[in-house]
């Protein structure tokens, strides 16, 4: 069976001395220098690695925070460098990997541009893009440029958690020790909550209806909204909201899901039996999540050999366009 795993990081050498210095710095004395030197291959280490876990094709995209934070030249440069290291990684071995773009948000009509320029020119399969941009999020029709190309390329977009803006991480998370801080605004819940709500601000703010057909992708099995799409559905209604669909509709139809180093049995089962098989595409997180774990995870679920195939790779190879093997 192919592994296909559509949430897997690198780092540029523009983007680890710029917006992710600081990042980096911190990943380096929390879990060493072997991540980051990680980080770093989209060649012959990285491959071996897939080869010994049995991991068939990475699609890659640009490590958190991404450039979303920094200022829009910036943004502009970093993401050039970085999608020009990942266009030549995927034409050295375009059966190994695949490639989502990153995107300098705070310049819409540019990032637009280079969207098309990689999903037309070097067959990139989408974009990533790392939460809200300075407190700014997607359902913003500042950002309008991005969603109408995106939508026009059938390129989906990888909603990809970041840390909350500045003045929620003080009210909601602020209080304790720096270390347990900084665990609670980001992996520990923050990261999850936010990506959650940024998602549902999309689908209030319309932005579903201006763009039917508009493809969203969050990791972590759903990001907490699983568990909460009963109630979401339930309690905003189209009488109140004034979307063409229900709530629930939108994340059945406009949204897809993937593992992100979530290997949970019994939340993988709620993200199931909520949004279907179609839906839910296999992922790793590399370099912080282990191959060989996400791929025993997903071969020891209770599926049929069928939906087994469609999670590992045939949900993505219809998604991203990825040529079928075999």
């Amino acid at each position: 069976m192919r592994y296909i795993t559509v949430e897997e990081h690198f780092a540029s050498p523009a983007f680890l001395a710029g917006p992710g210095r600081e990042f980096t710095e911190r990943l380096r004395h929390s879990r060493g220098a072997r991540i980051v030197e990680q980080l770093q291959d989209v060649g012959g280490k990285r491959i071996a690695e897939m080869d010994a876990a049995g991991i068939d094709m990475q699609v890659i995209s640009l490590n958190a925070p991404g450039v979303e934070q920094a200022d829009a030249d910036v943004q502009v440069s970093v993401a050039r460098d970085a999608n020009d290291l990942l266009a030549e990684a995927v034409r050295q071995h375009p059966l190994r990997f695949g490639a989502f773009a990153a995107l300098p948000v705070a310049a819409p009509e540019k990032a637009a541009d280079e969207l098309d320029l990689r999903i037309r020119q070097q067959g990139f399969k989408g974009a990533l893009i790392n939460g809200h941009t300075r407190g700014r999020y997607l359902d913003d029709k500042f950002f309008s440029p991005i969603l109408a190309r995106a939508e026009a390329l059938n390129a989906p977009i990888y909603l990809h958690p970041t840390v909350p803006p500045k003045p929620v991480v003080d009210a909601l998370y602020g209080g304790f020790s720096p270390a347990v801080t900084a665990m609670f605004a980001a992996a520990g819940w923050g990261w999850h909550i936010e990506t959650a709500v940024h998602l549902i601000r999309m689908i209030l703010g319309g932005v579903f209806d201006r763009y039917p057909k508009l493809q969203i992708v969050v990791g972590h099995l759903g990001e907490g909204i699983p568990f909460m799409l009963p109630r979401l559905n339930k309690n905003l209604p189209t009488e109140l909201t004034k979307l063409a669909r229900p709530l629930g509709a939108y994340l059945r139809e406009n949204v897809h899901y993937t593992f992100g180093g979530f290997n949970f049995p019994a939340t993988f089962q709620n993200l199931l039996l909520e949004v279907g098989v179609a839906r839910i595409m296999f992922s790793v997180d590399y370099p912080y999540g282990s191959m060989s774990e996400a791929r025993a995870f997903l071969e020891h679920l209770p599926l049929t050999p069928a939906d087994r195939e469609r999670i590992a790779h045939g949900n993505a190879e219809r998604l991203l366009g990825l040529e079928k093997l075999g």
